[in-house]
């Protein structure tokens, strides 16, 4: 389905898994989007960025307000695919078939202190580099070529959006890897430099308001919350408008 012009694959953690386990063993390379309200939000006005997404392999639920949206149309989604979870699902399975996998981003030392973290809970999981997200244009294609020689055939980009969708949309052929997704901050969630809500919070989609008041310089970045449901409120309108017209025409 789209939602505001925004490609939504409605599959679980369990059906993403399987698919990138097999993206990450072809030849081709396969861009996966964790997809968001403030990506959604934010293509409206980066056609560029809203191309990517659309033309990404794989554009999964990453947070509650797409998750009730896709529901509200007809999805069968029990849950979001979050980035944190989807790390600890893709590892599970790239441990047991022998995939490599590499780690891009965040401050110096998260994501090898994610790496240590992920082998001590899976470890025959492959490793097969890790490096910071501090590093310029100049040096994309450096990065891009180290972990083509690394051997990994799945890279986690925690750069951070549009910069990790648009990097992997650029680089992710140069790298060698069958696979490429792109998961924000989990990064430090997994190395423990960021505390998770709780099981509570997140159940009760309510993530997003423990992370405003642990952080509370990202309330600009929340004011794309009300904007994506008036933005999917106009749409419904506007769409049954068509539809009325469409009827009687």
């Amino acid at each position: 389905m789209k939602i505001l012009g925004c490609r939504l694959d409605a599959i679980d953690a369990d059906e993403a898994t399987r698919r990138i386990l097999a993206f990450a063993q072809g030849a081709s390379s396969a861009h996966v989007v964790t997809l968001g309200t403030e990506m959604v939000v934010h293509a409206q006005a980066d056609s560029n960025f809203r191309r990517i997404v659309n033309g990404s392999a794989l554009s999964l639920c990453d947070t509650a307000g797409l998750l009730a949206v896709a529901r509200a149309r007809g999805a069968a989604l029990k849950e979001r695919v979050t980035g944190v979870e989807l790390i600890e699902h893709v590892c599970a399975g790239a441990a047991s078939t022998g995939i490599p996998i590499f780690l891009l981003g965040g401050a110096p030392g998260v994501a090898s202190a994610a790496a240590a973290v992920l082998q001590g809970r899976y470890p025959l999981l492959l490793v097969a580099g890790s490096r910071d997200g501090y590093f310029n244009d100049a040096n994309s294609d450096s990065v891009a070529r180290d972990i083509r020689a690394s051997g990994a055939r799945i890279v986690f980009a925690g750069l951070g959006f549009p910069h990790q969708e648009e990097w992997l949309a650029a680089y992710l052929p140069q790298t060698g890897c069958g696979a490429g997704i792109g998961v924000g901050g989990s990064l430090d969630v997994v190395s423990g430099n960021v505390r998770r809500a709780p099981a509570l919070l997140r159940r009760g989609h309510l993530e997003w308001l423990y992370r405003l008041i642990k952080e509370p310089r990202r309330w600009r970045r929340q004011l794309a919350l009300p904007r994506f449901v008036l933005l999917v409120a106009r749409d419904g309108i506007r769409s049954r408008f068509t539809n009325n017209g469409d009827a009687t025409s």
